[in-house]
């Protein structure tokens, strides 16, 4: 399984030196990071353009990972000729953690499964989640001393602490549009804090 618990895989734990060496690299990293990330609105969702600027990706993955199934919009899926996808904040989250992932050499196969495992979980809990990898496999630590096992026994070589991703993620989307899920999807092409096009629009269909 591509996402394993951290737990159980020690090394050393009798030998304060290593153990102190891979808290210090955690810190560095920051893969402790465990303050509670803001709430964020379940309703909003982001549009393809907005979904790659926040998460650092093409359009041409994020196209590619919805037709494939890896990452589906969770608000609105393209549904004909001229609909736009709507992503949540949690599948750009995901989305972020897809493309760091890939960077470090995990292949797609294991990806599928770590990502399959993020949507069993509640918004709130992945924020609590450090995924940990070697580069072949995916670990999932949900304490500092997870993460601080799997650097000191050589299996966590690079981490990425979901906290601290939201909170990216978060600040990115602060400068960009989202929309009501509820929106009228004969208002696709309207930008969402066009009021002026929205009043216009209910004069001619009213």
């Amino acid at each position: 399984m591509a996402v394993s618990s951290g737990e159980g895989k020690t090394a050393g734990q009798d030998d304060p030196g290593p153990r102190e060496d891979a808290r210090q690299r955690a810190g560095e990293q920051g893969l402790l990071f465990d303050e509670q990330p803001r709430t964020v609105p379940a309703d909003i969702g982001y549009r393809g353009p907005t979904a790659c600027s926040a998460a650092g990706i093409t359009y041409r993955q994020l196209d590619y990972w919805a037709r494939t199934g890896l990452v589906e919009p969770g608000i609105r899926a393209a549904q004909g000729s001229g609909s736009q996808r709507l992503y949540s904040f949690r599948d750009i989250l995901v989305l972020k953690v897809v493309k760091r992932l890939l960077d470090t050499g995990v292949s797609l196969q294991q990806i599928r499964t770590a990502v399959q495992h993020l949507r069993d979980r509640g918004v709130n809990d992945l924020a609590q989640i450090t995924l940990m990898s070697d580069g072949v496999s995916v670990y999932e630590c949900t304490s500092a001393d997870e993460v601080i096992d799997l650097l000191q026994g050589g299996q966590g070589v690079f981490g990425i602490a979901l906290g601290r991703v939201w909170r990216e993620v978060e600040g990115s989307l602060a400068e960009l549009p989202g929309e009501r899920a509820e929106a009228d999807p004969g208002l696709r092409d309207e930008h969402p804090s066009d009021e002026l096009a929205r009043r216009r629009k209910a004069r001619k269909t009213g």
